[in-house]
């Protein structure tokens, strides 16, 4: 049995790791983590990345625990949650594309505004939801926990935990990307980093009219699915009225 079980941890530790560590990306969401936080002092930075891979954490182990249920009580669907999130996420972007090169002067001001108090603020909204993890993680992350489950409580245990620490992995990777990114940028220039985050922000555009095209791809899906069916039903009922009108 401990060997079953130990099996089913590295089952749920590898399928989590492989699954999620592609969608949240933290290499991609770094250099968008720089531009947002520019001006602040690597302290401020230090303090975020690590308040952001904590966040990430608690909020992808709640969406694999708990999210199908707090999604069936609401009586929300996947398709709305992507669409949703893809929109919050591509207006996010947005900005991040029309926002203007720092000055010198500008960024002694941003250093002066950044605080540790308005990093806080900051450092789920709008930096782990939806930079860090957005809607599509959030997704995989319900499908990912509903396939952990097994009939067998201890196998389902022993997934779960192999996921929590696949996801403590990531995190770990995420303050890392997140602390030392800056030094990546600055061996490309002041240059390639305004032309490396420009590109980063208009592929996360892309990515959320990604996310809202799929949403409302399901939706049309399941419209298209389920107009057959009323027909056929409200045929039948016809068919079946007349046939009592007859007799």
């Amino acid at each position: 049995m401990t060997i079953e079980l130990l099996l089913a941890a590295t089952k749920g530790f590898l399928f989590v790791l492989a699954t999620m560590l592609p969608i949240l990306n933290p290499a991609a969401t770094a250099p968008i983590f720089l531009s947002m936080t520019d001006g602040a002092s690597g302290a401020t930075r230090t303090l975020l990345a690590r308040r952001i891979a904590r966040n990430m954490f608690w909020l992808m182990t709640g969406s694999m625990l708990v999210g199908s249920y707090v999604l069936d009580f609401f009586g929300i669907s996947l398709p709305i949650v992507r669409i949703g999130g893809g929109l919050l996420l591509a207006s996010v972007a947005w900005r991040l594309l029309g926002a203007t090169p720092s000055t010198p002067d500008s960024r002694a001001a941003l250093a002066e505004a950044f605080t540790p108090d308005h990093a806080h603020r900051q450092a789920f909204y709008p930096l782990t939801f939806p930079i860090s993890c957005g809607p599509a993680s959030i997704s995989v992350a319900i499908t990912v926990g509903v396939a952990l489950h097994d009939v067998q409580l201890m196998v389902s245990l022993a997934r779960m935990g192999g996921a929590l620490l696949a996801l403590a992995v990531i995190g770990v990777l995420l303050y890392l990307a997140f602390r030392y990114g800056e030094h990546f940028l600055r061996l490309i220039g002041e240059a390639g980093t305004a032309v490396f985050l420009r590109l980063t922000a208009f592929i996360l555009l892309c990515l959320g009219v990604q996310i809202v095209w799929d949403g409302v791809s399901e939706l049309l899906l399941e419209i298209l699915t389920v107009s057959p069916h009323m027909v056929a039903a409200e045929a039948a009922d016809l068919v079946r009225h007349g046939k009592m009108l007859h007799v």
